[in-house]
């Protein structure tokens, strides 16, 4: 049995496949991976549960912004559990948050429940809360399987401190996976700081240039800071690299 374990996360059906081919032992499907992830949509889902070969965890993400929602986005977000359960996704990558930056658990008790018997990983509205310890405790109270966190800092290199210490106080009772600027050059050097042996990447290399040939430089359909004609995927040879390198992680003896 394997050490390390690697999370994919990928927002469409060339870099899911990309990732599966690299060695992912399972997959975070989103869409909107350039703004953080929202939800994927159900035929996206139907194409990668039937082309890969590995479990499929759903976020669920109704809008980019804060993890603050109100009562129609907490109902659009327990339906979206539902129907991926219903789809047959292997789990769900959920939050909310309260107003003062704790996590709201009537909320996600809500979508827990409806989420049944599948895995339930909090996403990194965890790394948005006051007090890391506190949104610890609460994500083991409300049952949740693990917790995707880049220690509360702006990458898992960064937040290793941290990471160290969750995954200590956790005891097992919940995984802590590192997430967010993970890449084959730093994994050795996380899991040394911090014990941790399970990791979150989306295994990009750089943007891929638009097939484009005819390119409308009067009209933006989005963000002006992200280009129209730059699409960013999993490179199935970076995953690949970041991969074995997690699967030849040994535990530590000191």
């Amino acid at each position: 049995m394997r050490y390390g374990f690697i999370e994919g996360c990928v927002d469409s059906h060339a870099s899911a496949l990309a990732a599966c081919r690299g060695g992912a032992d399972r997959l975070e499907l989103c869409a909107n991976l350039s703004i953080g992830g929202t939800t994927p949509s159900p035929g996206l889902f139907r194409l990668v549960r039937r082309d890969c070969a590995v479990p499929v965890n759903v976020l669920i993400r109704p809008r980019f912004g804060d993890f603050l929602y109100d009562q129609a986005e907490a109902e659009e977000m327990e339906d979206c559990v539902r129907r991926f359960r219903d789809l047959g996704a292997d789990g769900v990558v959920l939050g909310a948050l309260t107003p003062d930056g704790t996590l709201d658990e009537a909320v996600m008790s809500r979508l827990m429940w409806a989420a049944g018997d599948m895995e339930v990983t909090l996403h990194r509205a965890f790394d948005m809360t006051r007090d890391p310890l506190e949104a610890l405790a609460a994500a083991i109270r409300l049952g949740c399987r693990t917790i995707l966190t880049s220690g509360q800092e702006r990458d898992a290199l960064a937040g290793a401190e941290t990471l160290g210490t969750l995954r200590e106080r956790a005891m097992g009772r919940v995984n802590i996976m590192a997430g967010c600027g993970v890449r084959k050059e730093n994994i050795q050097e996380i899991h040394r700081r911090t014990g941790v042996r399970i990791f979150h990447t989306s295994g990009r290399r750089g943007p891929v240039n638009s097939g484009m040939t005819y390119r409308k430089p009067t009209v933006s359909m989005g963000l002006p800071s992200l280009p129209e004609y730059e699409l960013w995927r999993t490179d199935e040879e970076e995953f690949r690299a970041c991969a074995e390198m997690v699967h030849g992680l040994a535990p530590l003896t000191a």
